[in-house]
């Protein structure tokens, strides 16, 4: 049976601590609260840099079982190299402790600069490098360089299981035909992004399942969500889960606060 999985892209936020967060409540408690209340979170700190095992290994603990992460890909690949010749830099991302997440590890996303259009020969040695299983990613993983010393290195899979991708473009040249197809081809997921308008939204079906970051409805990164915006949310969450695709849904309005507490209400309108 295919399920929603809802959350927000990050939890550490200063803006949240006496609002969404009781006050009081310790920063490493931070993740325990909000996994107790939704089903999933992006993992946004792997955007910037690679982080540790030992980090991973305290947000898989940290949460409950059937509890889901998402993880961003690095922005060295996707904004610095622009996914050209980033074989090594693939590896070191695999090998940075990903693999402990085990079965709470859930889709990677790789964000796009909004400069970056669509160019077949760019994306197609990235999508080939990218490992559709644990045991690829534990494969490429071992071609870690020099950057990852051996002691913090993972490169066994804890468990067997699919790997999959969602691209989030922010370039109006993939909104055609020719790059739905190009990216269903693929097998890599068309992020649906709502970014009050600043970048093309792509709603067509590249994958079996569907992948939707919420940064704002009237403005980016800030304010919240009306009520009946929610209610169409759940309406078309609704359907995807009808038509058996697994439904990741990341709120990433976080300027003001409203980003834990639209999670919270959708997830109330999917229960």
């Amino acid at each position: 049976m295919a399920r929603a999985y809802v959350g927000v892209s990050g939890w550490r936020y200063a803006r949240w601590r006496g609002d969404f967060y009781p006050r009081g409540l310790r920063q490493k408690d931070e993740l325990a609260y909000a996994a107790e209340r939704m089903t999933s979170v992006e993992i946004n700190g792997s955007f910037y840099s690679l982080q540790r095992p030992s980090s991973y290994e305290t947000w898989r603990d940290a949460t409950p079982e059937d509890f889901v992460f998402a993880v961003k890909g690095g922005r060295f690949i996707t904004h610095m190299k622009q996914l050209r010749g980033v074989d090594t830099a693939l590896a070191n991302f695999f090998a940075s402790g990903i693999l402990t997440l085990g079965d709470k590890l859930g889709p990677f996303l790789w964000q796009l600069p909004e400069r970056m259009t669509f160019d077949p020969e760019v994306l197609a040695p990235f999508f080939a490098l990218l490992p559709r299983t644990s045991q690829d990613a534990a494969l490429l993983a071992e071609r870690h360089d020099e950057k990852l010393p051996e002691q913090r290195a993972v490169t066994t899979a804890l468990t067997r299981r699919p790997l999959i991708h969602a691209l989030e473009p922010r370039h109006e040249s993939f909104d055609t035909p020719e790059a739905r197809a190009f990216l269903a081809s693929h097998g890599i997921c068309t992020v649906i992004a709502d970014s009050a308008g600043r970048w093309p939204v792509l709603h067509d079906e590249t994958a079996g399942f569907r992948y939707v970051r919420l940064h704002g409805e009237s403005r980016l990164y800030g304010g919240g969500y009306a009520d009946s915006t929610l209610d169409r949310w759940a309406d078309q969450i609704r359907r995807w889960l009808s038509d058996d695709h697994d439904t990741y849904v990341y709120f990433d309005n976080d300027a003001d606060g409203r980003a834990p507490h639209d999670a919270l209400n959708l997830l109330a309108r999917l229960a």
